[in-house]
């Protein structure tokens, strides 16, 4: 049987969707806190060890200022408000990207999610803020040189934000949009994709168990010959 054990996604089509169904992007994003929260049950049930989301990368920082306050509001009052009730079901909560680099208050309110939840052993949630592929690519080979280690793949993974976290076996990828936006270049090397039309609040669980089900059918040979 095949085991799953990381699934990323990256949560495109909510501000389309605010503007469609209420004139207002920002009501898109909250809606799209209704579906993580089915997404992250369904994960929970099916036992999948990690999951990783892509909240906030560094060319957001391109959009309407109203929007990016919005945006971390949301993320403030998630951690306030759901931070007790992960930390009850054993999730642990980590955090990769440009972290120190954010609001000092929200960093405070991160760390305190990870530390909190540090010791937890269920279902690993990955949070992708302020957060690209080039930067982490970039910074691990700086922290490579720092270190005084030689250049390889092995040292180069263990330097990355990921670090002890096997890569992704699906990248699910919401909006009808068919590209990476600078999301986990390297972890995605043989990772199998799936475009959904659907924009990010309209997304089920019962579209995540198609996806599921979809992956499990798939002969992954790795490069090797497919007899």
């Amino acid at each position: 049987m095949t085991t799953i054990n990381h699934v990323a996604i990256i949560m495109d089509g909510n501000g389309r969707w605010g503007i469609r169904n209420k004139k207002n992007r920002n009501l898109g994003h909250k809606q799209g806190l209704l579906t993580l929260e089915n997404i992250v049950k369904k994960t929970i049930r099916k036992k999948i060890k990690y999951l990783t989301l892509f909240t906030f990368s560094t060319e957001n920082w391109k959009r309407p200022k109203k929007e990016i306050k919005y945006l971390f509001n949301l993320l403030d009052i998630f951690l306030t408000k759901k931070l007790n009730e992960f930390h009850k079901q054993n999730i642990k909560i980590k955090f990769i990207g440009a972290i120190n680099k954010l609001d000092k208050l929200l960093v405070g309110k991160i760390r305190k999610a990870e530390n909190l939840t540090k010791f937890n052993n269920g279902t690993q949630i990955n949070v992708a803020l302020n957060y690209g592929a080039k930067s982490e690519i970039i910074n691990a080979i700086k922290l490579i040189r720092s270190k005084k280690l030689n250049f390889s793949i092995d040292n180069l993974e263990k330097n990355l934000y990921t670090k002890n976290i096997p890569d992704p076996e699906i990248l699910i990828r919401t909006g009808n949009t068919k590209r990476l936006s600078n999301f986990l270049l390297w972890q995605l090397s043989y990772t199998e994709i799936f475009f959904e039309k659907k924009l990010w609040p309209d997304f089920t669980d019962k579209d995540y168990e198609k996806v599921l089900k979809s992956y499990k059918s798939i002969n992954r040979n790795f490069g090797a010959v497919n007899e």
